[in-house]
């Protein structure tokens, strides 16, 4: 095997993510004949059948299975490297990745409209997601996250701000179920997480404390739970940047410093020192103190 066949090591993983040859010929962007004539000559060049044809597509066998473990790793690793290629110049421009959480894009999103136009030839992608991006396979620049930054050792973690979090409800579901306190949690109805495992602190103080059938309603993310509070369903969690700018909304008890989430900000160490990543970088905490959050 030599370099050369990479053209059809690629077509081969392509067909076994895919599962058929119109499918990987779609995402190769070639057509479906020289799918197939990769795959016949990969085959013959090995001495192994990769695939069993069928009606219904190609089936990986087991070297097959290998191949499609081994393409994955390579592909990662491609992607990688050409996000760090991207990365290196000592311009402000191109693709900007940034991953946060959803709570706080309304403050993050203008922010980054005000970096644009500072710098007009980037492309800025905001990717709000349950999942972590993966910052060692290139799959985003800056990540701003939530509890613990985990423990890569090639990810530069910063603290960046604490964000409070409220228990509320609207004026609506006070007027009917009246005041929450501590020893009437019983009477009210509540919005829960439909996670086995919350991470957050104020989620695992909801299960610790609030009996199971008194949650009435359960979400499995935060944006969700938001609005089930602002549509009066019960009493839940907000961030506190919603009791600021929602005049409908009620806060319940009073906070408890467990409820707080410490935001961080996350860098891989290969993009790290890149102008664009410390433009960025620079730009966010700067304009942090502005906002209705404790900063680091």
């Amino acid at each position: 095997m030599s370099f050369s066949d990479w053209d059809e090591i690629r077509t081969a993983y392509q067909v076994a993510r895919m599962g058929t040859v119109s499918g990987a010929a779609e995402v190769l962007g070639v057509h479906h004949a020289t799918v197939i004539r990769h795959i016949d000559s990969l085959e013959s060049r090995l001495g192994a059948k990769l695939f069993q044809r069928h009606a219904r597509g190609y089936t990986p066998t087991e070297a097959g299975q290998d191949l499609l473990a081994v393409g994955g790793r390579a592909d990662d690793q491609f992607t990688q490297l050409a996000s760090r290629i991207k990365g290196r110049g000592n311009e402000v421009t191109g693709e900007l990745l940034i991953t946060s959480l959803n709570v706080i894009a309304p403050l993050v999103v203008p922010a980054l409209g005000e970096f644009q136009e500072a710098h007009p030839e980037l492309q800025i992608q905001f990717l709000t997601d349950m999942r972590l991006y993966r910052l060692e396979y290139g799959e985003a620049h800056v990540a701003i996250r939530a509890g613990k930054p985990g423990d890569n050792q090639d990810n530069i973690v910063q603290p960046y701000c604490t964000l409070s979090t409220v228990l509320c409800a609207t004026k609506d579901y006070l007027d009917r179920f009246g005041p929450l306190t501590e020893d009437n949690i019983t009477q009210h109805r509540f919005i829960g997480t439909a996670m086995e495992n919350p991470r957050a602190p104020f989620l695992r103080w909801l299960s610790d404390v609030v009996p199971e059938e008194c949650i009435r309603f359960r979400c499995n993310d935060t944006d969700s739970m938001r609005q089930a509070v602002m549509a009066g369903m019960g009493v839940g969690f907000v961030s506190s940047l919603d009791l600021q700018t929602d005049d409908n909304l009620v806060e319940m008890l009073p906070p408890l410093e467990e409820w707080s989430v410490k935001l961080w900000l996350v860098t891989h160490m290969d993009l790290h020192r890149t102008a664009k990543v410390q433009t960025v970088l620079r730009f966010l905490k700067e304009k942090v103190s502005d906002w209705p959050v404790d900063p680091a």
